[in-house]
């Protein structure tokens, strides 16, 4: 499969989920390019088979407006996006936490859950990234299949 991993990042913490899940795809043989939101010409995602989407939440759950202008940008939605996000519990709690992952998985109508993480994947959390990677991977190709 061709997968694209695009990411918004500030503090550090939603590239290194990206980096983790790249990793994790290509030990499984899977042609990955990673591309920071923000960071020059968008790549098709036309011309991938899966796209993976990560965002930090911002303020009050909100969606930050890098991650918004990339999604204008597309001007439309890819049929499989999977969504990844982190966050802080600190900042709204548990109904604010990671709230642009949940509503970018809603706007792509995402046919996984999206993945969650507080802060940095570091510590037990990788492992949270890499079974959630593996969890995406088998849909995909269930969903590919068909």
């Amino acid at each position: 499969m061709r997968i694209l991993i695009c990411y918004a990042s500030f503090s550090g913490n939603t590239k290194e989920v990206a980096e983790l899940i790249e990793k994790k795809l290509l030990k499984e043989n899977q042609d990955v390019y990673v591309y920071r939101i923000g960071s020059g010409s968008i790549p098709d995602p036309s011309l991938f088979d899966v796209m993976m989407i990560g965002s930090f939440t911002w303020g009050k759950g909100s969606t930050p407006e890098v991650v918004k202008d990339f999604i204008y940008e597309i001007g439309y939605k890819p049929p499989t996006v999977f969504v990844f996000g982190t966050g802080d519990t600190q900042f709204g709690g548990d109904l604010l936490f990671c709230h642009a992952a949940v509503k970018l998985a809603k706007f792509y109508q995402s046919s996984y859950k999206p993945l969650k993480i507080e802060q940095s994947p570091r510590g037990a959390q990788e492992e949270k990234v890499i079974s959630w990677t593996e969890g995406v991977l088998t849909h995909c190709m269930n969903y590919l299949k068909k």
